[in-house]
This record gives structure tokens, sequence and C-alpha cells, in this order.
């Protein structure tokens, strides 16, 4: 009989979504479960990245486990859009172990220590590891009293969009957006190429993207999850659903007498808030 490892369980229940393309993975996985952890619940199974992106908005679960290569929408892409799901909410994030047959894949992100992997097929004794350390987390971060605090799932956001962006690479060498080098940009009447280099930090609206330089405002037509894709994330970090700041242009950190993190930029007066999800970007403030 298998053993269920003895670690401490949250209090609430913790429920999970799978997405795999392959059914009969899907269902040795969910057998899997059951024999290493049989109080999780799975609420939901997706047959690709599309649905459990779908899924994950409709049932909101504390773990998902994501097939790196799905049609439509791959297990990185999911992913990069559940966290920005979590971004726009300010409060959702949740654990992510991506189910792969690719080792160089797995070892990464198992390394960058921000998400897990299971190789497939998922043998017993490595998804029992895989789910300790989950609980183990869940578990810590229920007892420190995080939850709404950061990202729910604890689960810092900018390590995890740069790991995914690095891995969104390694699955499509051939087609992996370049990053941005210039961006065109509306300048009164008018249209100017502004290089990324100079740019301090982006702002969004419902509809515009403010570009600002030491000099120059600008405005796009992109969003800022869109930005996020074609910028360096080790660069630029994303301290907002609405603001990416350049990193070598943070000046300081305060606190404002609301207790919100509010960052000072070299070279432009304007104040950026913090959101609660990227509180984690500037601990010890």
């Amino acid at each position: 009989m298998p053993t269920v490892l003895d670690t401490p369980a949250p209090t609430a229940p913790v429920r999970a979504v799978i997405a795999d393309d392959e059914r009969l993975m899907r269902e040795q996985l969910r057998a899997r479960l059951a024999e290493v952890w049989p109080a999780l619940q799975i609420v939901a199974e997706a047959r690709n990245g599309l649905e459990a992106v779908t899924l994950v908005d409709q049932h909101r679960p504390e773990l998902v486990f994501l097939d790196i290569r799905m049609p439509g929408l791959t297990g990185v892409d999911a992913a990069r859009q559940i966290a920005q799901m979590a971004v726009a909410e300010d409060e959702y994030l949740p654990e992510i172990v991506f189910i792969t047959a690719y080792d160089q894949y797995a070892v990464e992100a198992f390394e960058q220590g921000v998400c897990d992997y299971v190789l497939k097929p998922a043998e017993r004794e490595r998804l029992a590891l895989t789910t300790q350390r989950i609980r183990q987390r869940l578990a810590r971060r229920g007892a420190a009293g995080t939850v709404g605090d950061e990202a729910r799932g604890g689960k810092p956001a900018l390590p995890l969009q740069q790991l995914l962006h690095k891995l969104a690479a390694q699955l499509n060498p051939g087609g992996a957006p370049k990053t941005l080098d210039w961006i065109q940009a509306s300048v009164g009447q008018g249209i100017q190429m502004i290089p990324v280099s100079e740019v301090l930090f982006f702002i969004s609206d419902e509809k515009y993207t403010r570009v600002q330089t030491a000099g120059v405002e600008a405005l796009i037509r992109k969003p800022i999850k869109e930005l996020i894709d074609e910028l360096d994330p080790a660069l630029f970090w994303q301290i907002h659903r609405s603001t990416l700041v350049k990193v070598t242009a943070i000046a300081a950190v305060t606190r404002d007498f609301r207790g919100r993190q509010i960052v000072t930029v070299r070279g432009h007066p304007e104040k950026l808030e913090v959101s609660r999800s990227y509180g984690n970007l500037f601990k010890g403030m």
C-alpha cells in the first residue's frame, strides 16, 4: 500500500484543477493523487490550456497541475494567463505544478523554487514528494496569516513570471518573441520611436498605456499584459496590474500613511503604488 506522507495540512480544504490533453494521463494523475493526498479535492479537469485558464477562473483552486505541452495554449502560456488574472484581482495566485516529459524544463522549474513539476508518467514516489512540498507551503502560509497580504497562494508573482518567460522561450526557441528594443508611440500629433532603454515606467488605463521617459510622455495602444511578454522581466518589474517599472530607475520604496508601498522613480516626480500581489518584491519595507 502507498504511504501518505505525514505533512501538516492547511486548515481549509485544498482544491486542484488538472490540465492535460491526454485523458489517460489525467486519469492516472487523479488516481495517484488520491493515493498520496486523499483529502485533495480535484474540482475540474481541462483538456487544453484554454480550458485550464477558464476553469481556474471559475473554481479558484489553490493548486493547478498543467501539462507543459498542450494544443492551442501550452501549459506555460496558461500559467502566464493565470498569473495575470492573479495580478488583475490583486489577491489570487495558486501553486502551479507542471506535468512534463522533458527534463530540461522540469529541472529549471524545480531549481527556481517558484513552482514544481512531475515527470510523465506520474510516479507515486515523485508525486508524493511534490505534494509534500505543496502541503508544507500551504500550511506555512496559513500559519503566517499571509492570505490576502500577498497573492493568495503565497507565491511571489515576479519570479514566476520570469521563469515562465524563460520556459516559453525554451519551448519555442525559433518562434519566441524577441524582447523590444524600441517603442513606437504617439507623442502629440506625431509618432516617435522611443528606445526601451530610456523608458522609466509604463502605466495603463482602459484604452492606452503611457510610456514615460525622463523627458517624454507618450501613448501606445497595448495593454500591460501584452507588454510583459515583450519586455525582459529582469529589466522591467510589474509592481501593479497596470504598472511596469524599470528596475534600475527605482530610487526608493517607502510606505504612505495607509501602509501602501510607494516607488520613487529616478528622473521623474511621479510616485508609483505597489499592489499587494507584488509587496514581496520589497521585503523588509
